[in-house]
């Protein structure tokens, strides 16, 4: 059965930072370039960052470059998005994906919220 769990979301104030993690199970993680993407209330699914399957080569949003950064771990079936510098506009649910020519899988999604 294909998993993807999202986990390191909460509150934070605002310059500060958090780290999520996306754990995955049920295919071949490796082969898969992965990605998370966020969904602010009332706003549509957008793309945040992106990683290549062997993690050589990553990409990001204009308005997280610099702040945010991607990064996965093929033997622990896990990827990361380091978020710093944080601003209440980055409040959202953060979903990842796992993509290939064949497939794409989504997470649930997990609440990060920046406020004072």
């Amino acid at each position: 059965q294909v998993q993807l769990v999202e986990s390191g979301g909460g509150l934070v104030q605002p310059g500060g930072s958090l780290r999520l993690s996306c754990a995955a199970s049920g295919f071949t993680f490796s082969i898969y370039a992965m990605s998370w993407y966020r969904q602010a209330p009332g706003k549509e699914r957008e793309l945040v960052a992106v990683i290549t399957s062997a993690g050589a080569s990553t990409s990001y949003s204009d308005s997280v470059k610099g702040r945010f950064t991607i990064s996965r771990d093929n033997f622990k079936n896990t990827m990361y998005l380091q978020m710093n510098s944080l601003k209440p506009e980055d409040t959202a649910v953060y979903y990842c994906k796992a993509h290939n020519r064949v497939n794409t899988y989504w997470g649930q999604g997990t609440q990060v919220t920046v406020s004072s």
